[in-house]
């Protein structure tokens, strides 16, 4: 099938779509409304504290809770039992495979089957799975990115059981296969993978929030861990598009494409009512989810046409990214299914805004709370005070490293744009905590702003309340009640990396309050007040520059920032350096988060790819102006030339305006292909003599400019080309055709 007739199915397959998907909601609507109670089928392919309760011994139960409560270590004694237990319940529902699912440096889902089924012996098979199948595996570590932690011969690698992650069944056309978060570690006990700074890090973070909270008398049981509820953005167009356009299909980002004569300028997408078809593809989605346990709550139609947002309630920072991981899975599989694709890229459709993934963050505990919750009069809080200022100290003290965990090259399309958060990191406080904390600084506090009354105007409604402050969506650090909204992470991402920075750098903070608050107070709790009132003022002194309530996009915004020396890395080779600062060593070092070697091998990964993508992407325009953009120009001019000799043969007169314009345009396209072509040949993805930043650095400057140029006169060719004779669908179809 040629691009032009691969085009024209395309748009003729969406409508196709499109009506079967209106016939279907019209025919059951029944069906559409209700499949039965989701809160009869929440979490019945999980194997939770119910599940547990069930299959396991009281004393075995026991045991295992204590491990995922308090934190204790796993008593090997009940592994045999726990596996059998967990064995026997994915059987009953279907099961006969099992996997140790693990997160690798790719920020992927990676997992190897294994059946529970053994030879007898005797001609037929028993099914078996022991505590050592269960608490440990082996995989291949020498296939994934390592940045030099193993050489490519260095092959074994071990996943190890994470108790505080439930296992769970996934189900397919294929059958159920029973699946084990793990962690992903190398034959050196070296992390491969995005689980296990998880965890080490929640364990400082939760040592160093005890030693302040026992400063106010709360001696905690459990450990303090981080919560994380993440906001998936991601578009949504039909797969019928992506067959015909090979930038998404590799890319998954259009590489090519003119701006639409529509955008999103009218916000007429937003919050607007969700098309049936894709409702249908959101219920389905929202269904599997439930009987993962995934917590979903809301979905909506987000800023640019096709582009929507799910998102689960609060938990656990832990389960949140493995949640978040599922759901990623679940919406490519399930859009499949429908006949659509679901773009995860960060920017996909450069004419509109992109994705991204908010991170909310906080810390507690079900025996504490929620420790960066205000309460009414947040000036009277001194334990919400103290943690609220070791995040303001860390942010100011890390915010290089927290830029760098949100680094990759299809980020950095996004961040500092007027849609997504600046690449400088900054905090915004709100008016009523900002205006709290200075009083603190100026040593004389009179109180806080509370809520007020808003009056609508309309004699059937009642006041409604208003909260202290306003928010702000040009922040990427932003405090919204009783948690930090972190908005840098990008759609595709995995949400470890930013949460294990963010754990990290609050337990140092947190160290250094603890170390300032008994160094003031000496054992006498009496003078915890007096404490708090130097803490305070010690870090409004030294770190306020981080605080910004302004807009985040303006010019003057940036000149700022520069002043108070603030850290700007606006793309990937300058913000990964920083995993190798001495300063970030020795801080991830400090709290067995990260070895040297660990962060440098972080680096390297984070470099290679980037080179890898920007490789791929220049070498795919390059084929796709040759093959598609480049003939059906040529085919074009053909047709006017011989229409204008046609016109001069007869005596009518013949514009030839139309075609010394496209010939001009083809001639500047040829010489911004040569170009392209003359630097990604020079570059490849491998790095140079002079290593891999180097070569990153040469990319972002040689290679991205040359793709933007060759971009430039591919579009003004799209606007001129015939539209029967134009070989890719348009994003005035891939956007508005659903």
């Amino acid at each position: 099938m040629s691009s032009a007739n691969a085009r024209s199915h395309a748009v003729l397959s969406v409508a196709t779509h499109r009506r079967d998907a209106e016939h279907l909601a019209g025919a059951h609507p029944a069906a559409a409304e209700h499949v039965s109670d989701p809160t009869e089928y929440f979490g019945c392919n999980v194997f939770d504290d119910k599940a547990m309760r069930r299959y396991l011994p009281k004393d075995v139960y026991k045991s295992l809770r204590k491990t995922i409560d308090l934190g204790r270590r796993l008593d090997p004694a009940v592994a045999d039992v726990v596996a059998n237990a967990m064995k026997t319940w994915a059987m009953e529902r279907g099961a006969d495979h099992y996997t140790h699912v693990f997160y690798p440096l790719t920020g992927l889902t990676a997992e190897k089957h294994d059946s529970f089924l053994d030879p007898d012996g005797k001609g037929g098979a028993i099914a078996q799975f022991g505590g050592n199948a269960l608490v440990q595996g082996e995989a291949d570590g020498s296939s994934f990115p390592s940045g030099g932690l193993r050489s490519t011969f260095e092959a074994r690698g071990y996943t190890a059981w994470d108790v505080t992650s439930p296992a769970y069944l996934m189900e397919s056309p294929a059958g159920m296969v029973l699946c084990i978060p793990t962690v992903f570690l190398s034959w050196t006990g070296i992390a491969l993978d995005k689980k296990t700074p998880i965890l080490r890090s929640n364990q400082a973070l939760s040592q160093q929030a005890a030693r302040v909270l026992r400063l106010f008398g709360v001696d905690p049981k459990m450990p303090i861990s981080s919560n994380g509820g993440l906001e998936q953005e991601y578009f949504l167009i039909d797969g019928t598009f992506v067959s015909a356009r090979p930038d998404l299909l590799i890319a998954g980002r259009a590489l090519f494409g003119a701006h639409p004569p529509k955008g999103q300028e009218f916000d007429d997408q937003y919050y607007g009512v969700i098309p049936s078809r894709v409702l249908g593809f959101m219920a389905d989605v929202q269904r599997q989810l439930y009987r993962l346990g995934v917590p979903v709550k809301t979905r909506h139609n987000e800023v640019a046409p096709s582009q929507y947002e799910i998102a689960p309630t609060y938990e656990s920072g832990n389960l949140a990214c493995d949640h978040n991981q599922l759901i990623m899975t679940v919406l490519r599989k399930t859009a499949r299914r429908h006949g659509m694709s679901c773009l995860l890229h960060e920017k996909p459709f450069d004419c509109i805004n992109g994705s991204g993934k908010h991170l909310n963050y906080s810390i507690g505990s079900p025996e504490v709370g929620n420790l960066f919750a205000p309460g009414d009069n947040p000036h009277e809080n001194a334990q919400f005070l103290v943690f609220l200022c070791s995040v303001i100290r860390a942010l100011h003290r890390h915010a290089g490293f927290l830029r760098a965990s949100v680094s990759s090259a299809s980020n950095d399309r996004r961040l500092g744009g007027h849609e997504a958060p600046p690449a400088i990191m900054s905090l915004f406080l709100g008016d009523q905590l900002t205006d709290v904390l200075e009083q603190f600084r100026a040593g004389h506090v009179t109180g806080s702003a509370g809520k007020r009354m808003m009056n609508v105007g309309v004699d059937t409604l009642p006041p409604l309340p208003a909260d202290p402050g306003d928010r702000n969506r040009t922040s990427p650090f932003a405090f919204v009640g009783n948690r930090f909204e972190f908005r840098a992470v990008g759609s595709g991402m995995s949400a470890s990396d930013a949460l294990v920075v963010l754990n990290t750098m609050l337990a140092e903070s947190l160290d250094y309050a603890a170390d300032f608050l008994e160094n003031i107070m000496q054992g006498d709790r009496s003078r915890l007040g007096e404490a708090v009132q130097k803490f305070i003022e010690n870090v409004m002194e030294e770190n306020s520059a981080v605080i910004f309530n302004g807009n985040g996009y303006s010019e003057i915004w940036q000149k700022e920032a520069e002043r108070r020396g603030l850290p700007n890395y606006p793309a990937t080779p300058d913000a990964v350096t920083v995993f190798s600062s001495e300063k970030v060593v020795q801080l991830c070092a400090k709290y067995h988060v990260f070895s040297r070697q660990e962060l440098k091998a972080r680096e390297d990964i984070e470099l290679e790819q980037y080179l890898k993508t920007l490789h791929t992407e220049a070498s795919l325009a390059i084929r796709m102006a040759r093959t598609q953009i480049y003939p059906a120009a040529i085919r074009y001019r053909q047709e006017l030339a011989s229409s204008a000799a046609a016109c001069a043969s007869v005596g009518v007169p013949a514009s030839l305006d139309t075609l010394k314009e496209l010939s001009d345009i083809i001639v500047k396209f040829e010489a911004a292909l040569h170009v392209l072509e003359a630097r990604n040949a020079s570059l490849a993805w491998a790095p140079g003599e002079e290593g891999l930043l180097a070569s990153a650095r040469e990319a972002q400057h040689t290679v991205i400019p040359a793709m933007e140029e060759l971009r430039r006169w591919a579009d003004k060719l799209e606007t001129r080309v015939a539209d029967d004779l134009w070989p890719l669908p348009s994003y005035l179809e891939m956007l508005f055709m659903k």
